[in-house]
């Protein structure tokens, strides 16, 4: 073997060496149990929908504890509608939760290797798709399935879930949010790669209500 061709294959060990350390799982335990994060979730929601004052949160121990390091105990892809902040409705601080979001709660192949990433190297195994009432981007999916621009991705992406409840009874709006909720969830079940972790991981959905503040959770 030439000089040249060991040079090659030295950095190829190095290069791929590097790359395993990369994608290799750096909490390969959970920071919570997914029980504990949901009912952790589940109080930080009752406590927002009932408190008319939110309590203070210590933000300035936070940036320092969480400077150097993030551990978020649950992912959750929201809504970018402003009324709709997962820190603020699931009354949590900074670096408890990793958090993604788009209109519609919509999943693309960001959001999903975003996920990915945040269980194979945050440590988090529970993740929750929340929807809202009165979503615009789903409001517009059922009104036509034609849009303007790039709202048009996000009218597309929704249309399954207003074909799936076509004709049912109830809402149409609120019957759609949800639906497309549940496929959003369904989605990262079927699409994304965890590896070993898959077993550990939790995937729940459910929907935001504007006005009590409080979150109905679906049949998951």
């Amino acid at each position: 073997m030439s000089i040249t061709s060991k040079h090659t294959l030295i950095i190829f060990l190095i290069l791929f060496s590097l790359a395993a350390l990369v994608f290799a799982a750096d909490y390969p335990t959970p920071s919570v149990s997914t029980d504990a994060a949901l009912a952790n979730l589940k109080e930080g929601n009752a406590r927002f929908a009932t408190h008319e004052v939110s309590q203070g949160k210590p933000n300035a121990a936070k940036r320092a504890e969480t400077a150097q390091t993030q551990r978020p105990f649950a992912i959750v892809v929201a809504c970018a509608d402003s009324r709709t902040s997962p820190e603020l409705i699931f009354d949590h601080n900074i670096g408890d939760l990793f958090v993604v979001r788009t209109a519609g709660n919509l999943v693309d192949d960001y959001a999903l290797g975003s996920i990915e990433y945040a269980v194979n190297h945050l440590g988090a195994r529970l993740i929750v798709v929340v929807g809202h009432d009165g979503c615009g981007a789903v409001k517009a999916a059922l009104t036509s399935d034609t849009a303007p621009g790039h709202v048009q991705s996000l009218v597309r992406d929704i249309q399954p879930a207003i074909k799936a409840v076509k004709g049912k009874e109830g809402d149409p709006l609120h019957l759609a949010i949800t639906e497309n909720a549940r496929l959003m969830a369904d989605k990262i079940r079927s699409q994304t790669d965890f590896g070993e972790l898959a077993k550990e991981v939790r995937i729940v959905y459910g929907v935001y209500d504007l006005t009590t503040g409080k979150v109905d959770w679906g049949k998951n």
